[in-house]
């Protein structure tokens, strides 16, 4: 069954400018835990995008995921180096990131395709809880703004 997502961005860092102008190619994900979308994305899902506070203005299709569980420092240093560019992440950041991600457990990486700018719209997160960076939906009209 194909979902729906609502990815929620970190203003500060531009990454939905960044997705939309190509320099980011995948969407990553990195946690202590097992946090959506986990085990709950798939090739050809749809992914909404929106910065903190803003409007959702970007769509885009998954092309594939991979998962990455039981990581150290090590493995997250391998997997910066590897697709850190593809994620957005210039050369010299790397280290930076690393420092960001390197106790974190799981890492998810979501390939995207399709990318496209759409008319912005509102979504109610009511019931996710306010902190939610990532909701997942049958539809998205069901956490539409009217």
């Amino acid at each position: 069954m194909k979902r729906v997502h609502v990815a929620i961005m970190r203003k500060s860092w531009g990454l939905t400018q960044k997705i939309l102008s190509g320099k980011k190619k995948i969407e990553s994900r990195w946690y202590l835990n097992r946090y959506r979308p986990w085990n709950s994305i798939g090739d050809n899902d749809t992914i909404f995008f929106k910065d903190s506070g803003s409007p959702i203005t970007l769509m885009a299709k998954v092309d594939h995921v991979l998962q990455f569980e039981k990581l150290t420092p090590g493995k997250a240093s391998k997997l910066l180096h590897t697709y850190g560019n593809k994620d957005g992440i210039p050369s010299n950041m790397i280290k930076k990131y690393y420092e960001i991600f390197k106790d974190k457990r799981y890492c998810i990486l979501i390939f995207l395709k399709d990318v496209r700018s759409i008319k912005p719209f509102d979504i109610d997160k009511t019931g996710f809880g306010n902190m939610s960076a990532w909701i997942t939906v049958d539809d998205i009209e069901k956490i539409k703004k009217k």
